[in-house]
């Protein structure tokens, strides 16, 4: 009788060693971030975490879903845009301790040109419709010469900014996930890397030109600030960047995304 007791005990003890497990609720677009997610998913099950990820295919439910503490953290943006969020929405999100993990360097596409040089005047030109990533590719067209930007160290410059356009180059601001989609009609169109990997395009291969690994754009992960040195979101960032994590960028995207860590 009394081993029977002991062992439903050690049972209910197991099974409520299991319910136990912290859960974590992070949200991500689906490439890279889900998958880096996915990735060390098993590593933080057995530190404990159950990690629960949340896919989004847009900029801005990932952070309102934070903000509203319906998830506790995200990974899907950089400073500038977290910035430029928290300014347009009266926000206080902010990046975790250490939360650097990758940078997805920035590309202009065309199923028109096979060259940049090849950009005809009057040219229509898609860009991301968001300020920081508007800014983002105004910056990287500015970097190719084909335009001048009014305050060259600006990190929102809008079309509006645009000081010299030798080509008269039309600007058609779109949102972000829209871009891949719109390069059918459009001469140009400047992709977030996320958003052009998942439309099969290969950033080191198919983009005109493209952002260097020095880019100040680096993915990073957030939280609301009384989160923000949650030892859960501690525990996921050192998998994060561990080197497994960091061969598997490596290996997988083959350039396309570099670890910043």
């Amino acid at each position: 009788m009394l081993k029977k007791t002991f062992t439903a005990v050690a049972i209910a003890a197991l099974a409520l060693s299991a319910q136990a497990a912290d859960v974590l609720k992070v949200a991500a677009t689906a490439v890279p971030h889900a998958e880096l997610l996915n990735f060390v998913k098993p590593k933080l099950k057995a530190d404990g975490v159950d990690l629960q990820i949340k896919e989004f295919s847009d900029y801005v439910q990932p952070n309102a879903a934070v903000e509203d503490k319906q998830l506790d953290a995200n990974f899907f943006q950089h400073q500038p845009y977290l910035d430029s969020y928290n300014k347009d929405r009266k926000s206080s999100l902010v990046m975790v301790p250490n939360g650097k993990i990758h940078v997805e360097p920035f590309g202009a596409y065309s199923q028109k040109i096979k060259n940049i040089k090849d950009l005809k005047d009057g040219a229509t030109v898609a860009i991301p419709n968001d300020p920081s990533n508007g800014g983002r590719a105004l910056l990287l067209l500015a970097k190719q010469g084909l335009i001048t930007l009014k305050d060259p160290n600006s990190l929102t410059a809008t079309a509006l900014d645009v000081a010299k356009n030798p080509k008269k180059l039309k600007f058609k601001e779109l949102e972000a996930p829209l871009l891949p989609r719109a390069l059918a009609d459009v001469d140009l169109a400047l992709i977030n890397t996320n958003y052009a990997i998942e439309a099969k395009l290969n950033p080191t291969k198919d983009a005109l030109f493209i952002e260097g690994a020095d880019s100040p754009y680096t993915n990073i992960v957030v939280a609301r600030k009384d989160r923000a040195n949650d030892p859960n979101i501690a525990k996921l960032i050192k998998a994060l960047h561990s080197t497994e994590v960091k061969q598997f960028i490596q290996e997988k995207y083959k350039g396309a995304v570099v670890p910043a860590f």
